[in-house]
């Protein structure tokens, strides 16, 4: 697999979770470790299912703890960060201190072996963070000093995430089949936050128990896997700068569907965002075939 073929394979996750926001909000009222714990549990198994007539496939769980330690924490706490971070604090300013990890993939990868920061990925990742802010503007509610431990959650949040993606890269001799035991390890652990903290409220109708195999197929089961191709054989730079693309996108599906209004922070935001994710991607985009 070329590493821009592997690129594109990520790109597809930046896709998927663009989604996230939509399907979540067709769920209905289910609570969010619960929520978690259900797709993450369709997550591993869509991973399962395509060990079928690969009896190697199993093998890929057999790794050592660090292993286990990097994967599990990446997705079970990269989320319960999250959920705290929103349970805690306003969503416009947990969104904008979670959206940091593009930023931090395309810096912490400088430290990767063969790695080389340009000046033009920092440019991208930058401009995706400034459209980022953009698109949050006149969103925010005032600060609120109780919304600080939500805030402190989302900041780690996104160290957690860029941490887990980078150090991807370092474990790239793990196969991507192991990610189905994370995403399993993850499912187990939201259920265990759900029985502590949360009340247990099942999808009411046929379309909410749809989006939630949705979600668990896709946002929170395929994009795993995607993104772990990218992260290990792809361009990790171009997929750190293009991550910014997931917030607006994510606006642009719930314009469409009805659930927000279209408005210039959002033009001007696509603007940057795209812009940056092309800069970012300019190796790329403009390799010779």
């Amino acid at each position: 697999m070329t590493s821009r073929t592997a690129t594109l394979i990520g790109l597809t996750a930046v896709l998927l979770w663009s989604l996230l926001a939509v399907m979540t909000v067709a769920t209905g009222t289910v609570p969010a470790f619960q929520l978690a714990a259900m797709t993450f549990a369709i997550g591993g198994l869509v991973g399962l299912l395509t060990w079928i007539g690969r009896s190697e496939a199993a093998a890929s769980l057999r790794q050592p703890p660090v292993v286990w330690a990097v994967g599990i924490g990446g997705l079970f706490g990269y989320h319960a960060l999250y959920f705290l971070a929103l349970r805690f604090a306003p969503p416009a300013e947990a969104g904008l201190l979670n959206y940091l990890w593009p930023l931090l993939i395309v810096l912490f990868s400088s430290f990767l072996p063969d790695e080389r920061l340009a000046i033009h990925h920092v440019i991208g990742a930058l401009l995706g963070l400034i459209g980022t802010v953009t698109l949050f503007a006149g969103n925010t509610s005032g600060f609120d000093p109780g919304a600080v431990p939500g805030l402190i959650a989302a900041f780690i949040a996104a160290f957690v995430w860029a941490t887990y993606s980078v150090l991807s890269r370092r474990l790239k001799a793990v196969p991507t089949d192991a990610v189905a035991g994370f995403c399993l390890a993850t499912a187990v652990l939201a259920a265990v936050m759900h029985a502590l903290l949360e009340t247990t409220v099942w999808p009411q109708t046929t379309l909410q128990w749809l989006a939630v195999l949705a979600l668990g197929i896709g946002p929170v089961g395929a994009a795993f896997y995607a993104w772990d191709i990218g992260m290990k054989r792809g361009d990790i730079r171009v997929l750190g700068a293009a991550s910014y693309a997931t917030p607006l996108l994510s606006t642009g599906f719930l314009i469409a569907v009805g659930y927000a209004k279209a408005s210039a922070n959002i033009a001007i935001a696509a603007i940057l965002i795209a812009g940056g994710g092309l800069i970012a991607a300019k190796d790329m985009v403009l390799k010779k075939r």
